[in-house]
């Protein structure tokens, strides 16, 4: 018997139907090791020596490995293959060899791309050792990692309170989403015009063109400044005689693009599906691991973490039939389609995500899956399919039109496209194509060379120029991937980091770098320039390449990077903190000094007159002050508007608002740097409350903070139970509680207006839609999918904060985890150290060994896991 370690419960699943009772399948659950979170866990004085650190899951599962292998005949090591999957492999020798479990056993590792019978047993035919370049290659990117953030966040939090940390991927990335920001910021609008004829042919068949040129002089798209220079031009065109004086048609071929990377199956899975890059991946992770297809389990895509674009000779020839099968023979090319990597390094470069089987069309196993993973696998086969579909004929006609009134003439210009053959647009469509739907899409009727058109009307519209639009998580990922930042696996990482460090936000699918973010940008560009630069870490990540590649020693590259950075940070430890500031009121002008409605110099400030405004760092972060304090105590958030900051008073100063008619205290709204509150009387026993989404200091009066400083508010008892049931504001808005269970209710003024009838219909409608634990059982945040034992994964937000529950056990997550961005094999983990703390599992189902929680107090040796990014 053999044993196999694999990362996930449900790859092991899988891959054991496939082996038979002649192999035991077991999980890592990832990483089993990490560096711990502390100072000298990389020490360069040590030739970069390094302590690894196992956690208290990752040890019992190590010590499940260690037992089945006592009886087992060898060990094969079948983790995901890329370097990450190297890494783990090794990470689990390394410990297996300090315990003395291997002894003269053989060890042999296998991989294989997707998880099918086939791939599985002719990975395990043709084993191999581990790969130590890659190896090499994980060890030198994370102990770049820690180093850059370890050595490098302690300065911020000197010199830049408030700020959370650096990292040598994630500062660019945030880089990039503040310089678009900037962008934005000092883009200046222009006016100009469009003038366009609709005209009409002798068969009366309207169309319309677009002015190209005036008098012989080409026109810029910026030319027609403003509306009297268009009106000009319409009043010509107005009495002008119109003749078609040339039509040509160009018939055009457009080919189908590569199938997915990971990079372009996140952007596409944006643009069409609206996932985020951190759910595209959790999804595509199922449908790698194995989906239970009705008695059969199989991986339904291969594997989903790869920059190669090409796919295997057996997977384009039976894509080439199913073409044939499906759309017909005439859409299958005469030759197949093959494809150039970009990729510089051939061994990260795996084959192209596509589906496992071409003959599993989407709508066939549809039944089998969530609406997501349909969703997901209908993309990826549609890509692929098209992928090695013909080329589409378009043919391309473009109209020049002579205008002449008098002595002046115009040129008017009509383009329009028809598809004669669909091609490969008959299975898949780009989304940023669908997008592209200007003039040159239209279909144009017949026109003749030479033949006169009828003016019907023309047409003036005024238009603006646009800034640069605000970086999405998919266009942010395109960038990065065109300047070599961060590798297929990172991408989803980056971009989860910068949220969970509330670095940036997401509205409407944009990225907004949040003020503390781009303090941290401006801060590393005035004083760490070199390690923000795009080239830099381009530079970096390719000599990583090299090290995977056999090429550098992984050493030489860190001593490298070391000299250089240490005398860097050395050098600044003695900045003062007013030469940070300075620095930064230069390089944020506009989001320091926002201008001022009035015209006026928007650093004065405006409550003393006389005072200069400036950045200030306190115990929370910055934001700004008066020069004139404490005379003057003006002080705003940074990024807010001037108006904005004086709402009711003067900067800090409180507007009071009447007293309390039962304490006579005094009663004031006033501005925090967390936004506008209500406090009733002073000191520390003074009681607060937060203004509302949607409330604003203008608005608030003598009734409505005393109706806040009220709460929460008892509604009356409940006719059952005979216990109260209350109303409040809380984390995530207002709700109704009874007897431990919450409920939330549509607005703010519910809180204040809800009634006792009210609140029992809506707390048995939230009880009804789930079983009653105690009190009431929260609804569901997020659905993660179904646990390897079966029973649905879900985040609920609870009593005491958000949690994971699976069956009867609630594992709560951990401080500043967003419970949005938690996945399913970080819930897999808490719920694992949870049912094996309390011995509670789901009835009838097999006992899971899962990942991740602080390091345990007495593991040997001491190491911390981290989970591969999914």
């Amino acid at each position: 018997m053999n044993v196999v370690v694999v990362e996930s419960p449900a790859k092991a699943k899988t891959i054991n139907k496939y082996l038979g009772s002649g192999y035991k399948v077991l999980a890592s659950f990832g990483h089993v090791r990490d560096l711990p979170a502390k100072d000298g866990s990389v020490r360069p004085d040590d030739d970069f020596s390094m302590s690894w650190e196992v956690d208290s899951a990752s040890s019992k599962r190590l010590g499940d490995i260690v037992k089945a292998l006592k009886d087992s005949d060898g060990l094969i090591l079948a983790t995901d293959p890329d370097r990450e999957g190297e890494a783990i492999s090794w990470h689990v020798l390394e410990v297996l060899q300090q315990k003395k479990a291997i002894g003269k056993k053989p060890v042999q590792r296998v991989v294989f791309n997707a998880i099918t019978k086939g791939a599985v047993l002719e990975a395990m035919s043709n084993p191999r050792d581990i790969d130590m370049p890659l190896v090499d290659a994980y060890l030198a990117r994370r102990a770049l990692d820690y180093l850059f953030g370890f050595t490098l966040s302690p300065v911020l939090w000197r010199k830049l309170p408030g700020a959370r940390s650096a990292g040598r991927v994630q500062s660019v990335a945030l880089r990039l989403v503040s310089d678009r920001e900037a962008e934005i910021e000092r883009f200046v609008r222009e006016e100009y015009w469009t003038v366009a004829a609709l005209l009409k042919t002798l068969r009366n068949d309207s169309f319309t063109a677009r002015l190209v040129s005036v008098d012989g002089k080409k026109l810029a798209k910026l030319d027609i400044k403003n509306a009297e220079q268009a009106g000009q031009i319409k009043a010509m065109l107005d009495g002008a005689a119109f003749k078609a004086a040339s039509v040509e048609a160009k018939p055009t071929k457009r080919n189908p693009g590569p199938p997915f990377t990971t990079s372009t199956l996140q952007q596409a899975a944006s643009g069409q599906l609206g996932f985020s890059a951190s759910r595209t991946m959790q999804v595509a992770q199922r449908l790698y691991e194995g989906m239970d297809l009705g008695g059969e389990t199989a991986g339904l895509i291969t594997y989903m973490r790869t920059d190669g674009v090409q796919m295997a000779p057996e997977a384009v020839q039976a894509a080439r039939q199913t073409i044939g099968k499906v759309f017909g023979e005439k859409y299958v090319p005469e030759k197949p389609r093959y494809y150039a990597t970009k990729a510089k390094n051939a061994q990260e470069a795996h084959e192209a995500i596509r589906p496992t089987d071409f003959n599993r069309h989407p709508k066939d196993v549809r039944k089998f899956l969530d609406a997501d993973q349909a969703r997901l696998y209908e993309l990826i086969w549609k890509r692929a399919i098209a992928s090695q579909m013909q080329a589409a004929d378009i043919e391309r006609t473009t109209v020049e039109i002579d205008a002449v009134n008098g002595s002046q003439s115009a040129q008017l210009r009509a383009t329009g496209s028809v598809v004669r053959f669909d091609g490969f647009l008959g299975a898949y469509t780009d989304h940023r194509e669908e997008e592209d739907t200007d003039e040159d899409g239209a279909r144009l009727p017949e026109i003749r060379a030479g033949e006169n058109l009828a003016r019907e009307k023309i047409d003036t519209e005024q238009h603006s120029t646009e800034p640069p639009p605000r970086y999405s998580e998919a266009t942010l990922i395109k960038k990065m991937e065109e300047l070599g930042i961060g590798r297929p696996s990172t991408y989803a990482a980056t971009l989860a980091t910068l949220r969970d460090r509330e670095y940036v936000s997401i509205e409407k699918r944009k990225l907004i770098p949040a003020a503390k973010g781009r303090l941290v940008t401006a801060f590393l560009e005035n004083f760490f320039p070199r390690y923000v630069e795009y080239d830099f870490t381009a530079g970096l990540e390719e000599k990583l390449d090299e090290i995977s590649d056999g090429k550098l020693k992984w050493k030489d590259v860190l001593r490298d990077f070391w000299t250089d950075f240490f005398g860097s940070v050395d050098g600044i430890k003695e900045l003062r903190v007013t030469n940070v500031l300075d620095a930064l009121n230069e390089s944020l002008g506009p989001l320091v000094f926002p201008p001022r409605e009035d015209g006026g110099d928007p650093r004065i400030c405006q409550v003393c007159g006389t005072g200069t405004l400036s950045l200030k760092l306190g115990k929370y972060g910055a934001f700004v002050g008066c020069s004139n304090y404490p005379d003057c105590k003006f002080t705003r958030q940074l990024g807010g508007s001037e108006t904005a900051s004086e709402n009711g008073g003067n900067g800090d100063e409180p507007k009071v608002l009447g007293k309390d008619p039962y304490t006579d205290e005094e009663i004031s709204v006033r501005n925090g740097r967390f936004g506008p509150y209500v406090q009733r009387g002073d000191g520390k026993e003074a009681k607060r409350a937060s203004l509302p989404k949607g409330w604003t200091v203008d608005g608030m009066d003598h009734e409505k903070a005393l109706a806040l400083l009220s709460l929460p508010r008892d509604v009356g008892q409940h006719p059952e139970t005979g216990k109260m049931i209350a109303a409040g504001i809380g984390r995530y808005g207002p709700y109704i509680t009874h007897d431990g269970a919450y409920a939330n209710v549509d607005s703010i003024e519910d809180v204040f207006s809800i009634g006792i009838n009210r609140a029992v219909t809506v707390l048995a409608d939230k009880l009804s839609k789930g079983p009653r634990r105690g009190g009431g059982t929260p609804a569901a945040l997020k659905q993660l999918g179904d646990h390897p034992d079966g029973g649905a994964i879900t985040v609920r937000d609870g009593r005491y904060g958000p949690y994971v529950n699976w069956g009867k056990v609630n594992a709560t997550l951990p401080k500043g985890k967003d419970p949005a961005a938690v996945t399913v094999e970080e819930a897999l983990a808490l719920i694992s150290e949870k049912a094996g703390s309390k011995s509670a599992r789901k009835p009838a189902a097999k006992k899971t060994a899962t990942a991740k929680k602080p390091a345990a107090k007495k593991a040997a040796p001491k190491k911390a896991a981290a989970k591969k990014a999914s």
